[in-house]
């Protein structure tokens, strides 16, 4: 949870601090005093804002396009062309979705954030923590099998983020805020390695799939990816951990003819076959409602 200070939450809301401790005063802001100090989560005062917010008559709240933004998966593509719903994809990075969504661009956002703490719950905790998403809901897509992709036979033994500095192996990069980013980051860190104590490939992988391409290419060693795509690029894949997939939608927008389309496609035999197909799946939690506020 972020908090700020009462010079911080001025700025924040472009007020004085003065007036800042009359609402406090008036109990008209959410806060918090520790130690003497008023302290404001700024998640709170998102929400705080939002809720307060009032639209002249006849306007409308705007629709976000009909676009899951986020996170890339070789399923969750297939799934939503295979059903039908009209819904796009635009394939970012978890962190950059995630923004575009509580900006209002998107319908859904997909996220698989992953924390320095290896037992967080990070998906959970963006909920929690970020501002704008009171009235949205995180829907279990699928549990997927995420590793290092390697070359056939795995040249280097690469088993490990600490095998991959042991043997300056070539490791592709994500984007800034990416989930397998993420990951990298906080399995550095299990391994009592920085960042730049590794081989990092630039210019950073958009998605899996060019992950995989670097490796074939010769460009770079290995890289994280889920197991369905070493599997369709014809690469050996290095086990590391089950991490949850999840899709970010708001709760007004779940019941809309697209979003509900594609619902209904989760319990369908083709979606299971196909992830039997790619392999490294685990729908069993498809569509349970992880979080709602």
């Amino acid at each position: 949870m972020q908090l700020l200070t009462t010079a911080e939450a001025a700025e924040y809301l472009r007020l004085k601090e003065r007036k800042l401790y009359e609402l406090v005063a008036e109990n008209a802001i959410p806060c918090t005093k520790v130690t003497g100090r008023w302290l404001f989560p700024r998640a709170e005062l998102d929400h705080w804002l939002s809720t307060s917010l009032h639209r002249p008559s006849g306007l409308v709240r705007p629709e976000p396009m009909p676009i899951v933004g986020g996170s890339h998966d070789p399923l969750l593509e297939w799934a939503l062309r295979e059903s039908r719903s009209g819904l796009a994809t635009l394939a970012e990075g978890s962190e950059a979705g995630l923004e575009r969504f509580i900006q209002g661009e998107l319908i859904a956002a997909a996220i698989h954030l992953h924390a320095l703490d290896k037992d967080s719950d990070a998906n959970v905790e963006a909920m929690r923590t970020r501002g704008n998403l009171h009235d949205a809901v995180l829907i279990s897509f699928l549990r997927r099998e995420q590793g290092l992709l390697v070359a056939g036979g795995n040249p280097l033994a690469v088993r490990s983020i600490g095998d991959a500095a042991k043997r300056h192996a070539r490791i592709a990069t994500r984007p800034k805020g990416a989930g397998a980013q993420l990951l990298l980051i906080a399995l550095a860190q299990q391994a009592g390695l920085k960042l730049d104590q590794l081989s990092l490939v630039e210019p950073p992988c958009p998605t899996g799939n060019d992950v995989a391409q670097a490796i074939r290419a010769g460009r770079a060693d290995c890289g994280i990816a889920p197991r369905s795509v070493a599997n369709a690029a014809g690469l050996e894949f290095v086990p590391l951990l089950w991490e949850r997939f999840d899709l970010v939608i708001r709760q007004r927008d779940y019941f809309r003819d697209p979003v509900q389309t594609f619902v209904r496609f989760f319990h369908t035999s083709a979606l299971k076959a196909r992830a039997e197909e790619l392999s490294g799946y685990d729908l069993s939690d498809i569509g349970r409602v992880r979080y709602a506020p």
